[in-house]
């Protein structure tokens, strides 16, 4: 009898470590597909950019935790994540909304994009002379 409560028990905390890992490594997975789906933004800005041959911007509202590419709709990222954005000044367009800026040499005025769910945060740096554009992972995910 005892042997059986021992094994119940065992099966017990096996199965709360394995549902914990897998939640931590699904919200893992979401605040990576955020990331890259705001990379891929950035690039398609820089893009138009370039093929156009004028300035174009990509908009960031912090409060509403939006962010708008030029010509396409406004993307949301989920209730549970947040946007941090570092930009030049003069990008700045109110208290909690700016933009990068890229022109048509490819060049741009240059930031940072944090996306945040609890404690991670992915980091989206934006070169102001090339205007490339890289995303960091956390040390913990690398």
């Amino acid at each position: 009898m005892i042997e059986m409560i021992v094994v119940i028990v065992l099966i017990g905390i096996v199965a709360s470590v394995v549902a914990f890992s897998f939640a931590k490594s699904l919200s893992g997975a979401r605040i990576q597909a955020a990331s890259r789906d705001l990379v891929a933004a950035l690039r398609y800005t820089r893009g138009q950019a370039i093929v156009k041959g004028e300035q174009k911007v990509l908009v960031l509202d912090l409060e509403k935790n939006t962010y708008q590419a030029p010509g396409r709709g406004e993307i949301e990222l989920p209730k549970d994540m947040a946007l941090r954005l570092t930009t030049a000044q003069k990008e700045l367009t109110g208290e909690k909304s700016g933009g990068i800026r890229f022109f048509p040499d490819g060049s741009s005025t240059g930031g940072n994009i944090a996306v945040v769910l609890g404690e991670r945060e992915w980091k989206i740096n934006v070169g102001w002379l090339t205007g490339e554009i890289t995303l960091d992972k956390p040390e913990n995910e690398r």
